[in-house]
């Protein structure tokens, strides 16, 4: 690693920690040369994943959006933040794992209905309606006899 303040090649690692919750190392170095420390981060490059909408557009893949419509689901709801931020981090693993560039909004649907229906059924039933897009009661009551049955 070159020293950012000498620009010598020669630098040693003097303490290593895991960062943002173990996604992350960082390091403490200093250079032989000047002897000025600086720290380093280390993180693993992921592949950036497009995600397909029913309409055949194409976008980044964005934590944010799914984490958004799970609070609304969950809202006045028995589930914490913290249970939120674990399916997400499931359904992420999940994603990620699959090794493919792109993935369809409805696989990512399915994968949070599938870990929502376990968590909260009210939220199940909120994010189902959205996401199906409940036409009238009649598709709403088929989804609770479902979860019911």
């Amino acid at each position: 690693m070159k020293c950012p303040f000498c620009g010598h090649e020669n630098t040693r690692v003097i303490d290593s920690r895991p960062a943002e919750e173990n996604n992350s190392i960082r390091r403490r170095r200093a250079c032989d040369e000047c002897g000025k420390r600086f720290t380093t981060y280390e993180k693993v490059e992921t592949i950036p994943l497009i995600v397909t909408k029913k309409d055949n557009n194409r976008e980044s893949y964005d934590r944010s959006k799914i984490e958004g419509g799970l609070l609304r689901a969950c809202h006045k709801r028995p589930v914490s933040a913290q249970q939120i931020t674990a399916l997400v981090d499931e359904v992420e693993s999940d994603i990620f794992n699959r090794g493919e560039k792109e993935i369809s909004s409805q696989m990512v649907g399915e994968l949070l209905m599938n870990r929502l229906k376990e968590l909260d059924a009210v939220a199940y039933v909120r994010f189902a309606s959205v996401y199906r897009e409940f036409k009238d009661v009649n598709t709403f009551m088929d989804e609770l006899k479902k979860l019911l049955g």
